[in-house]
This record gives structure tokens, C-alpha cells and sequence, in this order.
């Protein structure tokens, strides 16, 4: 992974005095709530309905063990003794004090951490997949590209103060697995027909109030010229982008009111201006990036280790572990372990420090002191000989870890919804959790097969509801909780926004619902066909015949 410098990590700690003397000026008066708002929002810092809640970075989703001690201190020192990790890869503490912000902010410098840009309209946290560097279906790894974007767009004063927040995300692979049609610009790794790497860009994408996918802008371009290109979006986005409403203020409305055509008119206009320039990237600095994210060097193992073969056929909890969260490795002999954050009576994405601490451990000792943070809230381990899988899975399932449910639909995606955020319309988390208790039966996950499930508590899709398979949006109805169901999200190549069913239903009942979709599903499935393409087939009126009747579902077409 990569290590800062001495001027990454002056950057880093005079930010923290920076801030400092910024909060100061905040609680003795000198700067009023409208000056201070952008100053902390840029350092991660949110006001939310019980207590601030502090954003930390964590780019491409990459952490050391070493860091995931220092996030397990701060929650103890600091929070109530847990984090929650985001579906941007980052991890929050709700329960901070605006007083220890600064300190908090000083111990993370100190183990390369920040929450530099982690809000306001400013380029965010570079995301990534959660696999890169390691997965067999690779095209190049994208994290040395995400970290040259990170140095680049990390207080770019330019990119300070866009009309509204802007998400990049970078893949790697034949699969997408960083969503990158669902940003406001995407990048995935493309060869082209002489063998030069570089990248097809998406544009325009995003959830939220208006949810769309984005569109192919450009077909194949030169890795060289990333940043020149990125920086001609953001010199369009910057000049035409509305700053007049914050509801229309992102890029996929720009792009939607200028048209695919003549946005990318504009964009190739502006790149005249800076292509081949001082910020063309040399190939020397893709080779000095590309040696920090080097794997380790694995020692040599059996490939057909007979012990774990079987223990694979002795232990069916164990054998449904590894057919779940264990993902082939590009190197023979070894895995990738995904660890589930998702075991029923848990709020989605959160981890304990006693947790987090354990994780540290578990890295160290099998995955080379690395772990990464999927978009879909869980933890994952790059490195593990497939020889120590036993030993891992032992001690991930003493502790809480080793939930076999793996894209399966307990291992839901939630926002913190209601319970913390100012925002929310609605309480996701016991949601979720009704959610899980009532499918807690692993035999029946198994026999569904691959179905995805998004909770968010409001329009703002914190958590990713429109992408679901089955997403759940909490609506305000006469200052009560209501939820909205939609059917056929997916990500990937694919990627498509789920459509609304109906009306929308009380907390107590969406279980039930749930039943009644899946009970469907199972009716009118194909051997071996998954929900979502079961859903593509048939279409959404059988779905809603269930749950609202047939009178009722068909006057809802």
C-alpha cells in the first residue's frame, strides 16, 4: 500500500493545526456557524441528530493493521466503542465531540490517516474494488491510479468548492466491482487493440434524488492522460454546473441538460487545452506508483492441500463459508477472504473496537497485515494461504465473523437511516435487522441463491437502495416512517435503477413483503436462474400481485 512521504505527511499534520485553530475560533465565537460549516465539512465533520459524527478516509478502501488498531483506539477513546464502515469504503464515528475533533484528527496523521475532503463539494474519497491487485479476472490493478488521483485532487483549490459533492471511482477489472456507473465519474481498465493500458470513462452517474446511470464518454483513453481529462470534466462541470439550486447542481444533470453529445464536445474542447501537458503523467511515475502496491511475496504453497480438502467435506459450516465469503485468488494456492459484517442482531457495517482489533490480528497473522473495506460494508483480507483458511474461519466464527451470507439477502446494505442521521426520513438499521431475524435460516439463503437488498433512510441513498436487487427507501408520510420498495436494481456491466412497486408500507410490515417476494421468486424461478435475472424475465407485475393483490398490483402497473 502505498506510504506517505514527508510532504504527504507535513500535509497531513498541518492540516490538523490548521484545524485546530480553526475549531478554537468556532467555540470561543470568533467564527460564526455559516464560516465554520465548509471549514469542518472538508475535514469530515457532521452535525447529525444526537452528536457530531466524524468521516475518516479510507482511499481505494486499502488499510494496514497497523491503522485499523489506531481506528479501534479513536472508537474507544473517542466514540462509544465502535465505527461504522460506509458504502464509500470510509469508516464514521457518531458519537464524537466537536472539542476532540482535532485530537482525533492528530492521532489518525499519525498512522497516515486523515478526513481531509470527505465532505462538502469537493472531490471525495477515491473508491475503488475491494479486490484489486489480487482477483484472477484483472485487467491491471487500478490502485496505483487511485492514489496518483488522490495526490492530485487532495486540496486542489480548483476542485474546493464544486456546485456539489463529486465521486470518482476506478475498477480494474473484467467485472466492475467499484460501481463505476454510479458516479459522477468512473474509470475502468481497458487494453487497447496496440496492448497500451488505459481506461474507458463513464460520466454522469449517481443516486440520490435523481438516480441515473451513467454513460460511456470516452471509449479508450491513454493512461497518460487521466488527470488532463479528469481535469477537463471538472473545468466543464466547474464553468456550467448550476450553483443556484443544490438539487440540480450535480454532474449528471449537467450532463443530462447538455446532452451526452455536447457534453462530451465541451470536454474534448477543454482538453485541448491541457492534453499532453505538464499534468500528462510520465511513465516513471507509473512505475514508482505501481512498486508501492506490489503483493507481498507469498511463500510457496501446496495447491491441493489434502488437510483443507478435507475439511471442506467434514465441515459443512465451514465448506459453506469458503462457497461464500472465500474469493479465487490470481495466485494458485492462496484467497481472498471476505469477513461478513453482516451477522443478524448487527447493525450493518459496524464493528466493535474488540472487533476491529481482532481483524488487525487476523491480518497480520494470515493476509501480510493488509485488509480492505468493500462497498458493501464488509472486511476483507487480500492474502490468505488457502492452507490457513481452517484456522481463519475458526477463529472469524468465535468472534462473530464468519457469517456465511456473503452476496446473500442478510448481508443487507444499510445507511445509519433515522437512528443518527439529521437527514433521514425513516430508521433503517431496525429495518435491517427485522430483515435478518426473519431470514436467519441459512439453509433457505442457500436455496434462494444470490440476492441483494439495499436499505437507505431517505432520497440522499447512503445506502445504495436504487442498486438493490430489492431496495428499501424510507418515506415521510404524514411525520410518520413509511418505506418504498423497488425491484431490479444491479451493478456491475449491467447496471440498472430499480423501479418503485407501489405504495409504500408501515416498518412492521416489510417482512412480510419481503416473504411474499421471495415466495414468488421461488415459484416462477428456472433451475439454477437468480433473482435478478428470474425478475428480468418475468417482469415486476407477478411481484406485485403478491404483495398488493391482483386487483391492486395491476392497477399499480
Amino acid at each position: 500500500m502505498y506510504i506517505y512521504n514527508e510532504i504527504d505527511q507535513q500535509l497531513v499534520e498541518d492540516r490538523v493545526v490548521q484545524f485546530r485553530g480553526q475549531m478554537e475560533r468556532f467555540l470561543d465565537g470568533r467564527l460564526s456557524e455559516d464560516d465554520f460549516r465548509p471549514l469542518r465539512l472538508q475535514n469530515g465533520l457532521y452535525t447529525q441528530r444526537h452528536s457530531p459524527m466524524l468521516r475518516v478516509a479510507i482511499p481505494y478502501g486499502t488499510l494496514s493493521s497497523q491503522q485499523l488498531r489506531k481506528l479501534a483506539h479513536i472508537s474507544r477513546t473517542y466514540d462509544r466503542g465502535y465505527g461504522h464502515f460506509t458504502t464509500r469504503s470510509n469508516i464514521q464515528f457518531n458519537w464524537v465531540r466537536l472539542v476532540d475533533a482535532p485530537n482525533i484528527l492528530e492521532e489518525l496523521a499519525s498512522v497516515q490517516m486523515h478526513a481531509i475532503q470527505t465532505s462538502g463539494n469537493c472531490i471525495r474519497n477515491i473508491t475503488s474494488d475491494q479486490f484489486a491487485g489480487v482477483v484472477a479476472d484483472e485487467i491491471f490493478d487500478p490502485r496505483p491510479y487511485c492514489e496518483i488521483v488522490r495526490q492530485w485532487s487532495t486540496l486542489a483549490p480548483e476542485f474546493l468548492f464544486l456546485p456539489r459533492k463529486f465521486k470518482i471511482a476506478i475498477s480494474g477489472g473484467v467485472e466492475d466491482r467499484a460501481a463505476v456507473r454510479l458516479h459522477d465519474i468512473g474509470a475502468s481498465a481497458r487494453i487497447s487493440a496496440d496492448g497500451a493500458p488505459g481506461f474507458e470513462i463513464f460520466v454522469g452517474g449517481g443516486l440520490g434524488r435523481t438516480p441515473i446511470v451513467g454513460k460511456s464518454l470516452k471509449g479508450f483513453l491513454p493512461r497518460a492522460e487521466l488527470l488532463n481529462y479528469f481535469d477537463a470534466i471538472l473545468r466543464v462541470y466547474n464553468r456550467y454546473g448550476r450553483r443556484d439550486n443544490k438539487y440540480k447542481a450535480r454532474i449528471k444533470i449537467l450532463v443530462k441538460d447538455l446532452t451526452l453529445e455536447g457534453f462530451a464536445q465541451e470536454v474534448e474542447a477543454e482538453w485541448q487545452y491541457s492534453r499532453g501537458g505538464p499534468n500528462a503523467i510520465p511513465e516513471e511515475n507509473f512505475s514508482a506508483m505501481e512498486a508501492f502496491f506490489a503483493n507481498p511475496s507469498y511463500p510457496p504453497v501446496e495447491t491441493h492441500d489434502l488437510a483443507y480438502r478435507e475439511a471442506l467435506n467434514a465441515n459443512k459450516a465451514f465448506a459453506r463459508w469458503v462457497e461464500r465469503n472465500v474469493t479465487p485468488h490470481s495466485t494458485p494456492g492462496y484467497a481472498i477472504v471476505t469477513l461478513s459484517m453482516k451477522k443478524t442482531g448487527t447493525p450493518p457495517g459496524d464493528a466493535t473496537a474488540d472487533q476491529m482489533d481482532l481483524v488487525a490480528n487476523l491480518a497480520e497473522k494470515f493476509s501480510h497485515r493488509e485488509i480492505r473495506v468493500s462497498h458493501e460494508q464488509n472486511l476483507v483480507l487480500p492474502h490468505v494461504a488457502q492452507k490457513d483458511l481452517l484456522a481463519l474461519w475458526a477463529l472469524a466464527n468465535t468472534n462473530g465473523l464468519a457469517t456465511a451470507n456473503i452476496g446473500l439477502l442478510t448481508d443487507v446494505v444499510c445507511c445509519p437511516g433515522g437512528d443518527f442521521c439529521s437527514l433521514a426520513n425513516a430508521k433503517s438499521i431496525p429495518v435491517a435487522a427485522a430483515i435478518q431475524q426473519r431470514f436467519d435460516d441459512l439453509d433457505y439463503l442457500f436455496d434462494l441463491g444470490p440476492l441483494e437488498l439495499n436499505i437507505s433512510g431517505c432520497v440522499n441513498a447512503c445506502g445504495h437502495h436504487h442498486i438493490g436487487h430489492i431496495g428499501i427507501l424510507g418515506v415521510d408520510k404524514n411525520d410518520e416512517e413509511w418505506y418504498q420498495l423497488t425491484l431490479g436494481g444491479r451493478e456491475g456491466h449491467r447496471a440498472a435503477l430499480g423501479k418503485v412497486i407501489g405504495p409504500s408500507f408501515a416498518a412492521a410490515e416489510i417482512p412480510g413483503v419481503i416473504e411474499k417476494i421471495l415466495e414468488t421468486y421461488v415459484a416462477i424461478r428456472n433451475p439454477d436462474e437468480i433473482f435478478i435475472d428470474a425478475l428480468e424475465r418475468v417482469g415486476l407485475q407477478p411481484f406485485k400481485s403478491a404483495v398488493y393483490g391482483e386487483q391492486h398490483g395491476q392497477n399499480h402497473s
